[in-house]
């Protein structure tokens, strides 16, 4: 397969990690090439498919970025902002087309994916569903039609070992409705609320998050206005949605030129 395009996947022990291997070895246009985990991992220098309870494959699992990433032409990525900046550099130099599904990201870690995106392709999503991307687009043009009068929340549950609140997606989902109103969401976002708090502040984006069991993500957003409601929902019940759409970005990415999208590019939203 040596013609096929040499894919690295890190974080491969992770539950996305693993959904992504699979992916990508049943994918007849791509290439795994390698698997990259944390220093330390008991996977680290083990075949990874023993390693997920199948038969050996081949790809020794490593824990030398460098040496991995330098020969990719792909490298897909749903690990943390820490990791995932050190690998965008990596992949700016080997000149890789970088797809991250990291979420959790701050200021300073975006402005190192923007410098890396000068020289590589990458294509960042806080959620690669076709599904969410379109609730995305649904809820920009519903807070675009409607005033302040309709109060905006944006409700999101996961499951109980997901690190980052609210999710990326939500954060998605207020940065569209914040931009539908011609507003910045930093100046409307509302993240907590506790004890005597007071009444709302018309033309704030209410976000709350919800941490329980086995949920792989549900998001809803809701515009409440006096004596009515317009829901917007999207539920997802299997991850591999979310490895599906990252081999989508992978393959779309293949004639694209150094730049920072996002899966609306990708699905021809934008």
């Amino acid at each position: 397969m040596a013609d096929l395009p040499r894919v690295v996947i890190t974080g491969v022990s992770g539950r996305m990690g693993q959904m992504l291997v699979g992916e990508v070895l049943a994918s007849d246009k791509l290439d795994l090439f390698g698997a990259v985990e944390r220093k330390g991992h008991d996977w680290v220098g083990q075949d990874l498919g023993a390693s997920m309870g199948g038969s050996d494959n081949g790809v020794i699992v490593t824990d030398d970025a460098l040496e991995a990433i330098a020969p990719a032409q792909i490298v897909i990525d749903f690990t943390t902002p820490d990791a995932t900046v050190e690998h965008a550099e990596l992949t700016a130099q080997a000149r890789a087309i970088h797809v991250i599904g990291t979420t959790g990201f701050e200021d300073h870690h975006i402005s190192k994916i923007d410098a890396a995106a000068r020289h590589a392709t990458v294509i960042r999503a806080g959620n690669m569903s076709l599904g969410v991307n379109l609730l995305v687009e649904l809820t920009r043009q519903v807070a675009s039609a409607l005033d302040a009068e309709f109060d905006i929340e944006v409700v999101e549950a996961h499951h109980r070992h997901k690190v980052d609140a609210p999710s990326g997606t939500a954060l998605m989902l207020g940065e569209a409705a914040a931009n539908g109103r011609g507003v910045l969401l930093e100046d409307v976002s509302n993240r907590g609320r506790d004890g005597i708090t007071g009444a709302r502040k018309t033309g704030d984006i209410g976000f709350t998050a919800i941490r329980g069991g086995d949920v792989v993500g549900e998001h809803d957003v809701i515009f409440a206005s006096e004596g009515e409601r317009i829901v917007l929902r999207h539920i997802a019940t299997d991850r591999r949605l979310f490895a599906r759409g990252a081999v989508k970005a992978a393959l779309w990415g293949r004639d694209k030129g150094p730049g920072h999208y996002d899966m609306r590019d990708v699905l021809g939203l934008k």
